[in-house]
C-alpha cells in the first residue's frame, strides 16, 4: 500500500472537472485507489464519490493506492494535483 497526503492548492478546489480528471487517470490503473478526507473514504474511480468530498481549496486529502501498479497510479494522481488540473 501506497499512500500522500496532499493539499488542494487549486483555487476552486475538487468541482466537476477534476473530479473527472481524478477519476479518469485513476481508471487506467489495476490498483485500487482511494481518496480520504475527514474520516470520508471514497473511490477514486468514482466522479460522484470525489464529488461528495466537498474537498475545497485548502483542504488535505490523503491518497491510497494498492495493488499491482500502486506506485505509478499514485504518481499520476498526485501530479493531477500538482498541475492544479491545468486551471490556473
Amino acid at each position: 500500500m501506497t499512500r500522500k497526503d496532499i493539499r488542494i492548492i487549486n483555487t476552486l478546489g475538487i468541482h466537476a472537472r477534476p473530479a473527472g480528471m481524478i477519476a479518469n487517470t485513476s481508471a487506467r490503473f489495476a490498483c485500487d485507489i482511494k481518496i480520504i478526507k475527514d474520516k470520508m473514504e471514497v473511490n477514486a474511480k468514482s466522479i460522484m464519490g470525489i464529488m461528495t468530498l466537498a474537498a475545497g481549496k485548502g483542504s488535505v486529502i490523503t491518497i491510497v493506492a494498492n495493488g499491482v501498479d500502486e506506485v505509478q497510479a499514485l504518481a499520476a494522481v498526485v501530479d493531477l494535483f500538482t498541475r492544479k488540473f491545468d486551471e490556473d
